[in-house]
């Protein structure tokens, strides 16, 4: 294993034991109400891997305006060590972006951990996300590292509709 793979695998175990911004979700009526009386927008989803059982409900609040900041992101799930890594390097990445800029991450990621390990990852601009970029030669644990970021994804859409 290169020294590069070893780091990587370091930040996925490093990230599926500290578990950044995994905490226990308050009801989501709540957290709409609080976030709609600050005049933001608020909205979850909760994704299951079926092929494994990995599942992942991912908060996401968003600014008021057009091309909202990301404020908060926030999750709760269960699952391998590369889907709880993938979730916890998803809220260190995303949070602070704006929604534009958070789905260009999105889809850079996406089409790394399809490309089946042809498309080297970019850490200028994957930061440790780029750290999956093994994974992609192995489609079974594809699906455990891009859940969180689906449940990212769907979750945005939703706020985006309040």
């Amino acid at each position: 294993m290169s020294d590069l793979q070893q780091l990587y695998q370091t930040i996925i175990l490093e990230h599926s034991k500290a578990r950044h911004g995994a905490i226990q979700l308050t009801p989501l009526a709540d957290a709409v109400a609080l976030g709609s009386a600050r005049g933001l927008r608020v909205a979850e989803s909760h994704q299951i891997n079926t092929t494994c059982g990995d599942e992942v409900t991912l908060r996401v609040t968003l600014g008021g305006d057009i091309d909202a900041a990301v404020t908060e992101l926030v999750w709760t799930g269960d699952g391998c060590s590369i889907s709880q890594a993938s979730a916890s390097i998803l809220t260190d990445t995303l949070r602070g972006l704006s929604t534009t800029e958070a789905r260009a991450l999105l889809d850079n990621f996406r089409e790394m951990l399809r490309s089946r390990g042809k498309i080297e990852p970019d850490e200028e601009i994957l930061g440790d996300a780029a750290a999956f970029g093994g994974v992609s030669r192995y489609p079974a644990r594809v699906k455990c590292a891009m859940l969180p970021w689906v449940a990212f994804e769907a979750a945005v859409i939703e706020a985006e509709s309040h």
